[in-house]
Formats: structure tokens, C-alpha cells, sequence
């Protein structure tokens, strides 16, 4: 059999169900977490708005407080300044982008400390009224989960990555009940690879959380919905609704990003800028009480269409200005569900004015299409809106909509409003996938095997001067005894040998450890990455690991020879033929002469 028939459509082994397992109990780890977390949000709601030890669900647009409540966010920013300041500066922000920080840049370790202190501080910034989600912050805490079981089992760099984002994933699942949008939030977001060492833990991670879900949660969709199947009119609706949400989308993120750059410039330490975000969200929550906390129930009513296009209006702008001051103040909460809040608002008001059939469609596809170009995931946007509310109707319309914003966000947006706070850092994030071409070609395809091989049995002076002499080149070449190799041989390492007492023959440069080699069957990009741990320029070739029988030399030129095709096939630009009419018409007016 060749070698490239040995080869398999994914790279794996039996490693990875040890990694899925893991997985698995982290995926109900993370419904745990995500209920903790929710039940913090109650129990501080509950301090800072009714003066009460609970955690029955309230909301705070019903406390009593007249004036007063404009301190409470103030109060909550006070405290979360001193835990970012003298606890970890981690907590802050809204949780993704730090995920995406540390599996890029931190080998997907984080501390003990976030596990613990980012649901608390969410829990403060939430429950004294900041306009955020859960989602970013169970996101932060579920991939802190993950990350610290990872190291305890001392696993790789990304087998860590794989179980934080199985941890990640599984607190969303919890919270919203969308198990296949979690999943797509990892391949769009977080793991930046789709293969089956990372995509089958994170799957039962999501699928565990999602069984377990109900045990601690309410079962079925947050915002249950049905509405009429759209109609060809329709069409155009979406990809308007998919630009006016592209808009929304640039709008926010460049928004947030001017204010972070106010607070920055502030003559004051950041500690304090969470209390004054706090402020504008007190004087925001005094003006429209329904504007503080979460506000899930104000989701629900937009898409069922309950509220007044004038309160909506109104609302909408304050949520906005309290989301964006508060949250560009480095506060720690999530994006997910204001951006739902203020995308399904956005349709309500539109609604009346867009062509169609479906008047109550445009909520759930504004809500879709604002999430989409916001985050620059599509795919997940259209799954997380489906499994939101269940109304498989609203699919197409979802998947235009998305589509089209994504597309608008693209083509004006540098970066999303995840990744332009870790380039803030100093990080730049390339988030286009492909199929990586080293990896596609095996060493059996671009090795040389015609090679220039030493006997062992040969003396280093005869060595020297029949295969490095200044009329030849230098490259390293394979040393064999019996067609097996003992290693590499380069013209520094044998004037080296010279010098030293009892070293005559080519076998003596050579110890008892295993030399250096390729296979044939193993991928360029696998080669490749040990020639650059070793500092190698080449490799030789072997038949197995047992006879290390030589076949062949594989270079560094070698290896990159699969890029040569991939430029051609993205640069070349090729004129379309011209058709041969003329010998056609000739052809077929002698085929009427016959």
C-alpha cells in the first residue's frame, strides 16, 4: 500500500476520547456555572434595588427608589473598579474577547482568580443595572472552568483551547438553551479550526449542558415564536434589513470604541471609570427604568410586537447610550443580549415600513442580522435566533438578512467589535479559515528521492573530501549503515569530529538517540513545524519508525513547493477562451449540405 493511500480524511487519535469525556463533565459543569451566575444577578438585583436577601427573579424597572436609584450603578461600579483593581484586571470587558486573548496569545491558560471573580463582578454590574448580558460573562467564566481542568490534567496547549471553549460554549447552552449556535460560536469565534480534536469535545460539551439544561432552567425556547411563512415580496425586505443592521452594527461598535478612547484620556485611574459609566447608567435607569439590567422580558415583548413604537424609540436610545457609556467605561458584561434588545427594537420600528407580506418577521431578522454583522458570525446568528424561538419559518429571512450584514460589516469594518479591543493590545487576529495546503500534500509527494548517501563505515577525512569539497554543495546528507539511517551529516559536524580523539568513522558522530526523520504518509505542514523546533534545513526520509530504512531527503524548499500552487490559484487571472463559432458554423453548414 503507497503512502497516500494509508492517509485519512482528519487527523486523530484515540486521545481525543479522553479529551471528550473531559468534555462531557465540563459541559455540566458549565450549566452549573451559568446557574450561579444567574442566581448571583437575582441575589445583587435583589440588594441594590429592594434591600432584600433573595433570589427570587425581580425585576429592577419595578424598584421604589425614585432618585435615589441613580447611585446604585454608581455604587456597583465603585466595587467592580476595586475588584478589577485589586483582584484581576481579567474581569473586565465583556468576556469573548478575552477567550479569544487568551487561546491566541495565553496558550489557553487562565487563573483561578477569573473563574471566581467574573461571574461576582457580573453579577454586581448586572444586578445594580447595568444594560448587559449574561453570556459574555458565563462565556468568560465557562472557558475559565474549562481552562483550569485542562491544567490540572497537565494537557497540551490546544487540548487546553479545546476544553475552555467546551466550557465556554456549555455555559451559553445553559443560559439560552442553544446548543447548535454554541457550537457555532466556537468554529466562528473561538477555536480558529474546524477538525474533529476540537469540534467532537465542544459538541458533547454543548449537548451535555443542553440535557442537563432543564434539571436547573426552564425547558423550552426563551422567546417561543411562530410567525407566517415569508413571501417573494419579502425578499427585498431582508436585504434591506440586513443593511440597516449592517449600520447598526458599524454604528455601536465605532461608538463603544470613541468612548473607551474618552475614558482614556480621563485624568483619572480606570479604577474608577466603572462608577462613572455607573452614572449614566443610574441617570439612563431614572429616565426608563426597563433600560436597566438584562431586560430578556423586553426581548420577548419586542418580538411579539407588545410594545408602542414610541416607548420602543425611546427606549432603544437610552439602552443604547447606557450600554455603550457603560460598557466602554471597562466594566465587565455581555453583549449578546443588548444587541438582541436593540436589533429586535430596531425591526419593530421598521416593521410598518418594509415591503412584504410578514410585518412580524422583521424583529427576529433585525435581531439576527445586528448579531451577525456585530460579531462576524453569521451561521451562529441564524441558529441562535432560530433556537431562541423555535419558528423555523423565519429561517430564509434569517439567513438573507445575516447574510447581508455580515457582508456590509466586511466590506466596512476593519474588525468587529470582539477583535478591536484585543488589536487595542497589540494583537492582531486573522480570522479567515481555509484549508491549509501543507497539510492537504504528504512528504511522499515533494521529497527528493534520488539521494547522496554516506556509508557509516566510511572515514570522516575520505568523507570530507569526496562529498563536501569546495566544489560541491554543503547541504547535509544522510549517514547509513545497511540502508538504515543514523542521522544527518554536515560539513561543520565532520571538521568538528576531526579534532576529537577516538572519532574516525562517519558512525561515530552518532549516539544511541533516534535521528531526526520524516515519513512518507506524514503531512508537509507536520514536517515542516519540526524542521523549525529543530532548527533543521533538511530531513531524511524513512520507510517506518522500526527499520528506519532511507527512501528519500526532504527539504525546507520541499515542503513550501504546495504554496506555489495555492498563489497561482489566487493570483493568476485567466481570460476566457474564445469559442470557436467559426468552425462550428462551418461544421454545421456541411452538415446541412449532406
Amino acid at each position: 500500500m503507497s503512502a497516500i493511500d494509508t492517509r485519512g480524511d482528519f487527523a486523530a487519535d484515540w486521545r481525543l476520547l479522553r479529551i471528550t469525556a473531559i468534555a462531557a463533565c465540563i459541559g455540566a459543569l458549565g450549566t452549573v456555572a451559568a446557574h450561579v451566575l444567574l442566581l448571583l444577578i437575582r441575589f445583587f438585583t435583589n440588594l441594590f434595588f429592594f434591600q432584600t436577601l433573595s433570589v427570587a427573579e425581580h425585576s429592577p424597572a419595578t424598584h421604589t427608589l425614585g432618585l435615589w436609584v441613580i447611585a446604585v450603578p454608581v455604587i456597583g461600579g465603585l466595587v467592580i473598579g476595586c475588584i478589577a483593581r485589586f483582584g484581576s484586571e481579567k474581569i473586565r470587558g465583556h468576556g469573548i474577547p478575552e477567550a479569544i486573548e487568551a487561546i491566541l496569545f495565553g496558550k489557553s491558560k487562565m487563573s483561578p482568580k477569573v473563574a471566581i471573580l467574573k461571574p461576582l463582578s457580573s453579577g454586581i454590574a448586572i444586578g445594580s443595572g447595568g444594560p448587559f448580558g449574561a453570556e459574555g460573562p458565563i462565556i468568560m467564566t465557562g472557558g475559565a472552568i474549562g481552562s483550569l481542568i485542562a491544567q490540572y490534567f497537565h494537557l497540551t496547549s490546544v487540548e487546553r483551547k479545546t476544553l475552555l471553549v467546551a466550557g465556554a460554549t456549555a455555559g451559553m447552552t445553559a443560559v439560552f438553551g442553544t446548543p447548535l449556535a454554541a457550537v457555532l460560536l466556537a468554529v466562528e469565534l473561538l477555536l480558529f479550526e474546524l477538525r474533529p480534536r476540537s469540534l467532537l469535545p465542544v459538541a458533547v460539551a454543548c449537548a451535555v449542558a443542553g440535557f442537563t439544561r432543564p434539571l436547573l432552567f426552564d425547558a423550552g425556547p426563551l422567546f417561543p415564536l411562530q410567525t407566517p411563512m415569508p413571501g417573494v415580496l419579502d425578499l427585498a425586505s431582508c436585504v434591506l434589513a440586513g443593511l440597516l443592521a449592517g449600520a447598526l452594527s458599524w454604528l455601536m461598535s465605532t461608538s463603544l470604541y470613541k468612548v473607551e478612547d474618552w475614558f482614556a484620556r480621563l485624568p483619572l485611574h480606570w479604577m474608577w471609570w466603572p462608577a462613572l459609566g455607573g452614572l449614566a447608567v443610574g441617570i439612563g435607569g431614572y429616565l426608563e427604568p426597563r433600560a436597566l439590567g438584562v431586560g430578556y422580558d423586553v426581548i420577548g415583548e419586542l418580538l411579539q410586537q407588545h410594545l408602542a413604537a414610541r416607548f420602543v424609540l425611546g427606549f432603544l436610545i437610552c439602552k443604547a447610550l447606557m450600554w455603550i457609556i457603560a460598557l466602554g467605561s471597562g466594566t465587565s458584561g455581555g453583549v449578546l443580549a443588548p444587541l438582541l434588545m436593540l436589533g429586535a427594537g430596531l425591526g419593530v420600528l421598521l416593521a410598518p415600513l418594509l415591503p412584504g407580506t410578514t410585518p412580524a418577521l422583521w424583529p427576529l431578522v433585525f435581531m439576527a442580522a445586528t448579531l451577525g454583522g456585530m460579531m462576524r458570525a453569521p451561521m451562529m446568528a441564524v441558529i441562535f435566533a432560530f433556537e431562541l424561538t423555535h419558528d423555523a419559518n423565519a429561517l430564509l429571512p434569517l439567513l438573507t438578512a445575516s447574510a447581508v450584514a455580515y457582508g456590509f460589516t466586511v466590506l466596512t469594518m476593519s474588525r468587529s467589535i470582539l477583535t478591536e479591543k484585543i488589536a487595542r493590545r497589540g494583537y492582531h487576529i486573522y480570522r479567515e479559515y481555509g484549508v491549509d495546503s501543507m497539510e492537504r500534500h504528504s512528504v511522499a509527494e515533494v521529497m527528493a528521492r534520488t539521494t547522496d548517501a554516506i556509508d557509516a563505515n566510511a572515514s570522516i577525512a575520505d568523507t570530507l573530501a569526496a562529498h563536501f569539497n569546495d566544489a560541491q554543495s554543503h547541504l547535509p546528507r544522510p549517514v547509513v549503515r545497511d540502508g538504515a539511517v543514523l542521522g544527518m551529516a554536515n560539513r561543520a559536524a565532520l571538521i568538528a569530529g576531526m579534532d576529537k580523539p577516538g572519532i574516525s568513522k562517519m558512525s561515530d558522530l552518532f549516539g544511541m538517540n533516534p535521528p531526526i526523520v520524516a515519513l512518507p504518509e506524514e503531512s508537509c505542514r507536520t514536517v515542516a513545524g519540526r524542521l523549525a523546533v529543530h532548527d533543521l534545513g533538511r530531513v531524511p526520509v524513512v520507510a517506518d519508525v522500526q527499520s528506519h530504512r532511507l527512501i528519500g531527503v526532504v527539504s525546507r524548499a520541499d515542503l513550501l513547493k504546495p504554496l506555489a500552487g495555492v498563489f497561482e490559484e489566487e493570483q493568476r487571472r485567466e481570460a476566457l477562451r474564445a469559442l470557436p463559432l467559426r468552425r462550428w458554423g462551418k461544421d454545421a453548414e456541411d452538415e446541412d449540405e449532406d
